[in-house]
């Protein structure tokens, strides 16, 4: 195999790469530079980049040539072609410095300058798709082809068909699997064409359209079709196995290398020459996932097995097995060289190329294993395949005088005896006489000689057959999906159609007829599909058309498949007729197609016909044909193989294999049941013996007993077979065997049994064959269809050798012109009116109707180019650059109106949040109103002193204070006018107070007891400082301060107890209320005064410590700190202070910033620690901490980020018990604060001196902003994709299953935050954060969408992303609970055993040592040596335990361990390069 010199895989496929750029001008400049490629960065760009560096001429006019061996043919890269595509494919040394006499180099040289030697001339475009042809002509097109693949671009499109050319090597360029990835999700065009665009848009169309899709090989033989579809079946899965690998993925790939060794053999045209049509079936689920598969299979060419043209081969899995098998292996099989069998002797055979071939019988076991062969089962196929060898081994001789006919060799007869284990005698007489049962008798009659040659053939024949039969029987059962039976379970399919190519050999007969009247069907329903249809449609919408000519080949199809006129029809017509022959078939041709021009004469003097396919004449010999469409397994041959004491030969001939099937299992039931009941009578006798006094009543047994011992023993195996039928969910029943017996029926080899009312005969090979291609027909014109021509290079098989003149014939016979023209002129989408509105009803005005004048209008409106549209009667119609850019425009408009939606909802909060404070500040200005109101009438002598003890004043006075709690503390309980919540503002501490204060639930009412005396405490202190006074009289109001004003006024030191204050309240009180007091009415009274005396206390605490100090008599206040510019307002409307988090009341002034708004008290000023201009510059992203890639915070020592652990930790120390803890949001200036300082010192910050949602505000920050989320993008639409899936435990399995192939930092931190995620979800009965809240904050913060160019891709799957968080948060959780369950009952073993260990000891000390023998000492120091032993184990797993429980690893079954051993084997043959491709096809 030819692979790139020193490619190599690199480690990583999303890096930039350096490269060495070289000149080759003939100025004086500089030789060299290097320079960084990347994955969007093209030819054109690394020109420019260059030119720039090496200070080029930029008017001048370059060309960049890679170089990968000096000296060597260089290849041009296109203006558009991606550097980094060759780069990837260089050895890991080229990507570093290297001197260029190694090679691997680009070259920028002048695109003037003279090419000559092996450099390449650029004299032409290069045309990626031929619609941009300017003129489009057969020779156009040929010299297009021609230039692509001589720069080894094999494939090119036209418009969305694939054409590709078959070099007859491999290239690594294409095949890489990196290659699978670069094309995924990629629009068709954007890349250079490839067959994986053509798989990803299949894929993609069949998600996004819900619509069964087919993709449609067509060529002639030797033209590449069975390697494109096993690139499509690689490609297909491993875009699967992105979203979740299942193991279905496995026995499909490995299905591919056992059809190609069984059914695939080397032809003149073509090495590996798919000698049977396969159409491959992938079933999907609704969001992606291969949950089946089938393999349907379409006349295989049996007449190969027995005799070939000169310079073909048989099928490939005889060679492998006598090339490839061990020693024990031949004579295990009795197998002998290649040239001693019959079946494979021919002059010209010659095995150049054992090793290969022993590699491929390695390779065969691999795929063997891989669709579920056991070692037994494999055995007995390589019996089958030596024993029909031997076969063509056995000899006739006819003895002149008695004509009895004698067969032999002996040795031969014997080992095909001991092969397919049948007796000897029977063999013999199956191989020379024939049996004729009727209702009376049964004759037997002697074959001629001839005719026993050809009975030995024919059982050859179909025995290889019902071999191939049941192999793609068992793969089917493998790729087999229960859910496949069930109508109401909703199935998408992608399949991939891989017949025989057109073929025209030396000699052609049956098979070749069957094969190319196949090439015409599909031919047919190509061009109904590009020509007819489209066409039609056009003409009936009424849009301007002209008519593009094809060529109708139904005049061929009639002319072999007519009813009662057809070749096929006359055919079974004189296979019925006893005395009819060739020649009479022949004859009958003749006469009744005579006529036809598609019949031409021939002009040999042999019995053939000719007939003029699409593709051209081919001369058919009419030898053998009615042989060969009557063939089936002979009467004689079936009864012979079910005498075979093997069961697996059974299988083969059975005719139904339901049946034999419900006869294994009533078979093995019958025999299970003698053996428990022969059981059941020993246990019974055994039983009676022990419990019988006399031995000699022994054999008097109560068999009727027997069945009692039974019962356990019949219980255990029905609980057997039920967890082997869980265990093993593909386990065969009997429903799935009719279900996948009744997909392969249409093509099963015939087999005739003796019956002696026989009436009809099994059905001719034509008729199954026709059959089954009907039905063919019908599954891929359910489904929408994409098209690949493979191309022919040269008839010689010579490697990249492109023959102009059969490459012209193949672009004539297949109309790729014709295609061509209509593509080029033709519109890739057609909308009918309705789905373009709902398409595209954002780009319409509002109420516009489904008239062609709307859409008109759009189109007028958007300066769309007519000649990219056309508007039919029911139908729109765009060319591919209109959609494009109508889908552009959609995008954009979706993304305006996202951001006009986002700042209407953010006005409605905003308008909210006003109101709110409005009507606080209404509630808070009542008191004032009502105490000003109390003053005045005071003053005046108008109110009585009954008033104040009124229960009305009173209520009033209490109903005020708790509106006023409930504005500030909304989630307290209602409160009574008896008992108050003692509210205690939020604390904010200063960096130099600790950080180990008592945290208090603010929803636990304290008692009145217990706040009269937190008063008592605070009224001890005393009142020393005049602005202290000051602000206690604008606190209580003119009339309450009338009896402290005069102290205030004073320039003494004033000298006021709050004790003395408190009591004086309460004098005042008593003497207001007069005789007429009510204890209770006075004491609510005092109470009510008490709790706000004491809530300005503990202001007034807060305010002197947060004052600055003093210098020289005076505050050093820095109005402007760190340059923000401060102005002072009155505020009107309570509003919240940035830096402290307190409110600033009404009336009172406070401090703005112009530039960046910050707002807070004056007393706040000095707290201010972060620069204004940088505050306020949000743009500016983060350096050191936020805004950069996990991998860079991280290393082994410090597994997560700093600030991620930091924040994390402190919410798990002090926020768990907060209610709403992150789905509340905090103060946006305290945030940005906080992230400042956190962004260039994560250990410098005192976070006691934020609020709890600042900091899980900044959590939150910190995930938006990675560059690519934890759970990264480009395993965005695999997560999408796991939880997809329908059952539970897939859907867990899935998603761990590609949170594993997260990188490891992302990984570790994902594991911590998912872990805190837990804790937070534990105390929910607190916090009110259920894992599904939690999921909802979350999902948008660490799975986001990578395409934000259609916002609707964003929106639709808001739902998915949410759930695949809340899958990972449940299931953690669920393992944490029993996690620590298990703690909890190692904890008890502990304890239980620590017990033991005391009371032994205790009682150790109680016995005197002399009454203690030695041998009791030792045991029990043995003993205890023992429960220490016990204890220590303990404690180590309860260690362990504990320091499992954030473990994220995805939780291993039996099962799992099993398929991960396998997968071993698999790899090798999936992804090796020899795996599924052929050194000398394609």
């Amino acid at each position: 195999m030819s692979t790139t010199e020193g490619a190599g895989p690199p480690e990583r496929d999303d890096e930039a790469r350096v490269v060495q750029i070289y000149t080759r001008l003939p100025q004086d400049t500089a030789t060299y530079c290097p320079l960084q490629v990347s994955a969007g960065d093209t030819a054109r760009a690394v020109i420019h980049n260059a030119v720039v560096t090496l200070g080029l001429d930029a008017c001048q006019t370059y060309s960049l040539l890679e170089v990968r061996r000096p000296g060597r043919e260089e290849r041009l890269l296109e203006a558009g072609d991606c550097p980094l595509e060759r780069v990837l494919l260089w050895p890991p040394g080229a990507q570093r410095w290297h001197p260029q006499s190694h090679g691997y180099y680009f070259v920028v040289q002048d695109q003037q300058a003279n090419n000559g030697g092996n450099q390449v001339e650029n004299n032409s475009k290069d045309y990626d798709d031929l619609c941009n042809l300017q003129t489009v002509t057969e020779e156009g097109i040929l010299e297009a082809l021609r230039q692509r693949f001589y720069r080894l671009k094999i494939y090119t499109y036209a418009s969305n068909i694939l054409i590709a050319i078959n070099p007859n090597t491999f290239l690594p360029l294409y095949y890489n699997p990196k290659y699978v990835k670069m094309y995924e999700n990629q629009p068709l065009g954007k890349l250079s064409p490839h067959i994986f665009a053509i798989a990803d848009v299949a894929l993609r169309a069949m998600l996004n359209r819900q619509v069964n899709q087919c993709i449609v090989l067509s060529g002639e033989s030797g033209s590449g079709k069975t390697e494109s579809s096993s690139y499509l079946i690689h490609c297909l899965t491993a875009l699967s196995q992105k979203t979740y690998s299942s193991g279905l993925e496995r026995t499909v790939l490995g299905a591919g290398p056992v059809l190609e060794a069984f059914g695939n053999a080397k032809t003149a045209k073509n090495n590996n020459s798919s000698r049977f049509g396969k159409f491959i079936q992938l079933n999907y689920l609704e969001s992606g996932v291969i949950r089946g598969a089938v393999i349907e299979k379409y006349l295989l060419e049996k007449f190969r097995l027995v005799s070939r043209d000169q310079g073909e081969r048989n099928y490939h899995v005889f060679y492998y097995l006598l090339v490839g098998a061990s020693k024990e292996e031949q004579e295990e099989f009795h197998l002998l060289k290649p040239q001693d069998y019959l079946y494979l002797k021919q002059e010209d055979l010659h095995l150049d190329d054992e090793e290969k071939l022993g590699h491929e019988y390695k390779r065969l076991h691999q795929a063997m294993e891989m669709v579920g062969f056991l070692a037994s089962t494999k055995k007995h196929i390589f019996s089958i395949l030596s024993a029909i060898l031997h076969l063509g081994n056995v000899t006739y001789t006819q003895s002149e005088d008695t004509h009895v006919l004698d067969v032999g060799p002996a040795e031969v007869l014997s080992t095909l005896s001991n092969l397919l284990k049948v007796k000897k005698e029977l063999l013999v007489k199956t191989l020379t006489e024939r049996r004729v049962v009727t209702a009376n008798t049964t004759s037997v009659s002697q074959y001629t000689l001839q005719e026993a040659s050809t009975v030995r053939d024919s059982m050859a024949k179909c025995l290889y057959s019902a071999l191939f039969d049941w192999i793609i029987l068992h793969i089917n059962h493998a790729m087999f999906n229960r859910r496949d039976m069930e109508e109401s379970v909703p199935c998408l399919s992608i399949g991939v159609l891989d017949m025989f190519g057109f073929e025209n050999l030396q000699t052609n007969s049956f098979e070749q007829l069957c094969i190319n009247y196949t090439n015409e069907k599909l031919q047919h329903y190509i061009n109904q599909h590009v020509f007819k249809l489209e066409q039609e449609d056009y003409v009936a919408e009424g849009i301007t058309w002209q008519t593009i000519d094809y060529t109708d080949n139904s005049g061929c199809i009639q002319l072999i498949s007519q009813k009662s006129t057809g070749l096929f029809a006359l055919l079974d017509k004189e296979s019925n007729v006893p005395r009819a022959t060739d020649e009479t078939l022949l004859d009958k041709l003749k006469q009744q197609h005579g006529d036809n021009h598609l019949v031409v004469p021939s002009s040999h003097a042999e019995p053939t016909f000719v007939i003029q396919h699409f593709a051209g004449k081919v001369e058919y010999h009419i030898k053998d044909f009615r042989q060969k469409n009557t063939e089936y397994m002979r009467p004689e041959v079936v009864s012979l193989l079910r005498s075979s004491e093997r069961a697996f030969v059974h299988h083969l001939v059975a005719s139904s294999p339901e049946a034999l099937f419900r006869w294994g299992v009533l078979r093995a039931t019958f025999r299970i049941l003698t053996v428990f009941k022969k059981l059941g009578r020993q246990r019974a006798e055994s039983s009676y013996c022990q419990y019988t006094d006399n031995n000699s009543n022994c054999g008097n047994v109560d068999y009727q007993t027997e069945w009692r011992f039974m019962l356990p023993m019949v219980a255990v195996l029905v609980k057997l077979r039920a967890f082997y039928i869980i265990s093993k969910p593909n386990l065969m029943d009997l429903q799935s065997l009719r279900h996948i017996v009744g997909l392969a029926a249409h093509d099963r080899t015939s087999k005739f049994i003796f019956h002696p009312h026989r009436r009809t005969k099994p059905p001719t090979v034509g008729t199954q064959f026709q059959t089954s291609l009907g039905k063919l027909m019908e599954t891929i014109e359910k489904a929408e269809p994409f098209f690949i021509f493979c191309v022919r290079s040269n008839a010689e098989k010579k490697e990249l050798l492109f023959d102009e003149e059969l490459v012209l014939q193949q672009i004539k016979y297949q109309g790729i012109q014709q295609i061509v023209h209509i593509q080029k002129s033709g519109y890739s989408a057609k909308y009918t009116f309705k789905e373009f509105v709902e398409k595209f009803r954002m780009l319409l005005p509002k109420g516009a109707a489904l008239t062609p004048e709307h859409i008109t209008e759009l189109f007028e409106k958007m300066a769309l180019d007519k000649t990219n549209y056309q508007i039919g009667k029911t139908k729109v119609f765009l060319k591919e650059k209109g959609r494009q850019l109508l889908q552009d425009t959609r995008n954009k408009e979706v993304m305006r109106q996202i951001i006009i939606l986002q700042r209407w909802f953010r006005a409605c909060l905003l308008r909210l949040h006003f109101r709110q404070k409005k009507d606080a500040t209404m509630i808070i200005q009542v008191p004032f109103i009502v105490i000003c109101y109390s003053s005045k009438h005071v003053k005046q002598g108008l109110l009585e002193e009954e008033s104040y003890s009124s229960p009305v004043f009173i209520t009033c006075l209490v109903y005020i204070l708790i509106c006023h709690v409930r504005l500030i503390m909304p989630h307290l309980p209602r409160l009574t006018a008896v008992t108050l919540a003692n509210y205690t503002p939020h604390s904010y501490h200063s960096p130099n107070q600790s950080s180990e204060m008592v945290r208090r639930n603010p929803t636990i009412r304290i008692s009145r007891a217990t706040r009269a005396l937190q008063c008592n405490t605070s009224l001890e202190r005393e009142i020393t400082d005049t602005n202290e006074l000051r602000n206690l009289d604008e606190f209580l109001g003119i009339q309450w301060s009338l009896t402290f004003h005069e102290h205030s006024a004073t320039k003494q030191k004033p000298q006021i107890g709050y004790k003395d204050l408190m009591k004086g309240y309460h004098n005042k009180v008593n003497t207001l209320a007069g005789s007429k007091k009510k204890k209770t009415e006075v004491s609510l009274v005092v109470n009510l005064f008490q709790s706000v005396l004491d809530g300005f206390i503990r202001g007034e605490l807060k305010r002197v410590e947060s004052e600055p100090a003093k210098v020289n008599g005076s505050f050093s206040v820095n109005h402007h700190p760190l340059d923000h510019l401060f102005s002072t307002y009155q505020v009107n409307i309570m509003q919240s202070c940035d830096l402290c988090g307190s409110y600033i009341w009404g009336m009172e002034k406070a401090y703005m910033c112009s530039a960046c708004k910050l707002i807070c008290h004056k007393k706040c000023l000095s707290k201010i620690i972060t620069d204004c201009s940088t505050r306020c510059d949000d743009s500016i992203p983060g350096s050191l901490h936020f805004g950069v890639q996990v991998c860079v915070l991280t290393s082994k020592a410090v597994p997560v980020p700093k600030v991620v652990e930091l924040l994390l930790l402190y919410v798990e120390l002090n926020g768990l018990y907060t209610e709403g803890i992150y789905r509340k949001s905090g103060s946006t200036c305290r945030a940005r604060e906080l992230h400042q300082i956190l962004e260039t010192d994560p250990e410098r910050p005192c976070l006691d001196s934020y609020p709890i949602h600042t900091i899980t505000g900044l959590v939150k920050r910190w995930l938006r902003e990675l560059p690519d989320p934890l759970m990264t993008f480009a395993l965005y639409s695999d997560f999408l994709h796991a939880v997809e899936l329908p059952e539970k435990a897939e859907r867990i399995r899935a998603v761990y299953q590609k949170v594993d192939e997260l990188p490891l930092a992302n990984y570790n931190t994902l594991e911590r935050l998912i872990f805190h995620l837990v804790r937070v979800a534990k105390e929910e009965k607190h916090n009110k954060m259920s894992p599904s809240s939690l999921a909802i904050v979350f999902a948008p913060c660490i799975l986001r969408s990578p395409d934000v160019d259609d916002p609707f891709l964003g929106m639709k799957d808001v739902g998915k992303t949410t759930m695949c968080v809340e899958v990972l948060i449940s299931e953690q959780f669920r393992r944490y609970n029993e996690k620590m369950q298990n703690i909890q009952e190692l904890e008890y073993a502990e304890a239980l055993a620590v017990n033991q260990l005391k009371l032994r000891r205790q009682n150790t000390l109680v016995e005197k040592p002399s009454q203690l023998d030695v041998p009791d000492q030792a045991n029990s120091d043995e003993i205890e040596r023992t429960l220490m032993e016990r204890i220590k184990s303990i404690k180590q797993e309860k260690v362990d335990l504990a320091c499992r429980l954030p473990d994220l690893e995805q939780e291993q079954s039996d099962n799992d361990n099993l398929d991960s051993s396998s997968s071993m084997s698999s790899e090798s043959t999936v992804f090796s390069p020899s795996s599924g491709f052929k050194e000398t096809t394609h």
